[in-house]
């Protein structure tokens, strides 16, 4: 029954992509990157959302929530408002200029060089961090809820390597083949599945702790641990509260910014009313997001009495304790299309930023636009492939929810300075750019893999010498030894922007930096963005002051 819902779910999406795509022509750059600039509002929101949505995130955040509580809400309600600040701010910037990949603004505000550099930094972030750890992750989702092995009766090892391959070819046909209309057509389709799925999870385990009421539930838990009902996180745990001040919104604008393969969406819309329209409902959507990625694992913290091995069985082990079993196969096409979602979007805009920013750049100038698509298609498959063979190699993915944010810094940080810096100056020079990139990847990488572990481990070392044995005492010692990872992103971040303001100081451009309107897109405001933006704002302050304990 479960695998017949699943299969019946995931082939009517499929068919309804292909419909909607038919007849687009899918040969020109803007028809395949970006849907013909032709994505209207709810298709932008649901595609963006469940781009952002995947099974290390759904895993790994319900995990985090599993140990810490509330705090790790600061993930997703935070969001909110850098989804604000990119729809009022950045979004009319990257539509004016008619930009497909957000490194050509950088190269119409720099130089080529620095729009190389920093396609270079996306590429490889994609395919060696984000590419294999969706589908290894998603495959351990999916084998796990239809027991795989037991089906086909083949090893643990097997079985996830047949996922990882299935999930892996079904994503790359979707997107090297569709363009991004059909990401996106399937990824809103999805999206509502996704938000069905997810808040059945919740319900269903506030009704298993409730005795059959939601709000008995939900009034036994709160009941039950009062303390981890709290916004603000304590040192030693992933979000410490004074990290929303500094990293953490630093992360944020980068991710919904700046992110090739997020703002992507907002690139595709057909005018700038719309693409803000999107950006919004999105923002509001996000608020709601804890309801699916941070209560079903504080639900399993009670359910189970924090007795699990690990805190990223929490959510897999609420499902299949308390979801019915007709409903399994429905909500396993879901987390299947959220996995989908995020692998071929990875995908299409490493496509995208290879046949834009590399191919057409470096490679062959003189390309037709039908030809820039043909060989970021093969670029595609080339990278896909090696995504499934990387992906097994992968161990323990659920604890790489924190430990891949960190990872990112190595690039979306200097990304993102290079990128404030070009959007509020107009006469820092490209040389400032390329210094500020290269400088603040090297200092990121030498502060958190080579001092971090050595300050760790001395203050650890010095702890158990005087005597201390309790693992929680360990912890905060571990907490307090080296800064956390988002402060040193806020240090360097204010570190390299000194840095590129001095150079433009005594090297400035000879010309200010003055950005053409393209005409490809109207760029005429959505009348109330400002307003809207300021509730959303307001909304997730109050949520904050409401939960502080």
């Amino acid at each position: 029954m479960a695998l017949i819902s699943f299969l019946a779910f995931t082939i009517l999406v499929a068919l309804i992509s292909w419909w909607s795509v038919r007849k687009s022509d899918e040969s020109t750059s803007d028809g395949y990157f970006l849907g013909g600039r032709s994505l209207t509002f709810g298709v932008i929101a649901g595609s963006m959302l469940l781009t952002n949505l995947s099974t290390e995130q759904i895993v790994g955040l319900n995990g985090s929530a599993y140990k810490d509580g509330l705090s790790v809400m600061a993930w997703e309600t935070l969001a909110a408002l850098s989804i604000v600040v990119t729809a009022v701010f950045l979004l009319p910037r990257y539509l004016k200029g008619g930009l497909t990949t957000v490194p050509q603004f950088l190269s119409k505000r720099f130089d080529k060089a620095t729009k190389t550099i920093t396609s270079g930094l996306f590429l490889t972030g994609y395919v060696v961090v984000l590419l294999p750890v969706i589908l290894y992750s998603g495959s351990v989702a999916i084998s796990g809820m239809f027991d795989v092995p037991e089906l086909l009766g083949v090893s643990d090892t097997t079985a996830l390597v047949i996922c990882i391959w299935g999930i892996g070819i079904i994503g790359s046909i979707y997107a090297v083949f569709g363009g991004l209309k059909a990401v996106a057509v399937s990824d809103s389709i999805n999206a509502i599945g996704l938000i069905i799925g997810g808040v059945l999870i919740p319900v269903f385990g506030l009704m298993a702790i409730g005795d059959g009421g939601v709000l008995d539930g939900l009034k036994v838990l709160v009941d039950a641990n009062p303390e981890r009902f709290d916004s603000t996180g304590e040192p030693g745990q992933e979000v410490p509260f004074s990290t929303i001040f500094t990293g953490m919104m630093l992360v944020q604008l980068f991710y919904w910014g700046t992110n090739q393969q997020i703002i992507q969406r907002g690139l595709g819309a057909k005018s700038l009313a719309e693409g803000q329209k999107g950006l919004l409902l999105a923002a509001f959507l996000k608020i709601l997001g804890p309801v699916i990625l941070v209560l079903p694992g504080m639900i399993a913290f009670y359910y189970f009495e924090g007795g699990l091995a690990s805190s990223d069985l929490a959510y897999p082990e609420l499902v299949r304790a308390v979801l019915p079993k007709p409903l399994m196969g429905f909500f396993a096409a879901v987390l299947f299309g959220a996995i989908l979602s995020s692998f071929n979007s990875v995908l299409n805009s490493s496509v995208t930023l290879f046949g834009i920013d590399i191919y057409k750049e470096h490679i062959n100038k003189d390309a037709s636009e039908r030809t820039v698509v043909k060989y970021g298609k093969i670029f595609g498959v080339c990278l896909a492939l090696a995504a499934m063979f990387i992906a097994p190699l992968i161990a323990n993915a659920g604890s790489l929810f924190s430990y891949l944010q960190e990872i990112n810094g190595i690039y979306s940080i200097p990304i993102f300075t290079i990128i404030v810096v070009g959007y509020l100056t107009k006469r820092v020079p490209a040389i400032a750019a390329k210094i500020g990139i290269i400088l603040g990847s090297l200092m990121y990488i030498v502060s958190q893999f080579l001092l971090k572990p050595k300050f760790i481990n001395d203050a650890l070392d010095t702890a158990k010498a005087s005597g201390i044995t309790d693992v929680e005492a360990l912890r905060m010692v571990e907490a307090e030894a080296y800064p956390h990872y988002l402060h040193i992103m806020a240090i360097l971040f204010v570190l390299n922007i000194a840095i590129m303001l001095i150079i433009g100081k005594f090297y400035p451009r000879k010309e200010p930096f003055v950005l053409e309107y393209t005409k490809q897109v109207s760029i005429e405001p959505f009348k109330y963005v400002k307003q809207v933006g300021a509730v959303i704002c307001l909304i997730v302050i109050g949520i904050y002051v409401y939960f502080a304990r």
